[in-house]
């Protein structure tokens, strides 16, 4: 449960798609929103399970025209680890 809080940050990762730019004719500008759930991953620190849910923020690189970068977006699916933590935890 200790290293739970760790998988959100790498939602952080959503962000390199900031600093390399994607060219405006690429499509999906509403997929790259998901890198602001990046910020959820900091929450980790005091509530593992939650933010464990901001690895979803590195779908943000999902379509990134560097192949390299949007290989990196396959971590996102780490989000859902804790998705079904913070459900097990406070909804049942």
């Amino acid at each position: 449960m200790s290293c739970l809080g760790l998988i959100g940050l790498f939602g952080l990762i959503g962000f390199t798609g900031l600093l390399n730019k994607v060219h405006p004719s690429q499509s999906g500008s509403s997929i790259r929103l998901l890198s602001m759930l990046g910020l959820f991953g900091l929450l980790g620190f005091w509530i593992p399970s939650f933010g464990a849910c901001g690895a979803f923020g590195a779908f943000g690189v999902w379509n990134h025209q560097n192949k390299s970068i949007s290989r990196l977006a396959h971590l996102g699916w780490l989000g859902g680890v804790g998705l079904f933590q913070t459900l097990n935890l406070y909804l049942l």
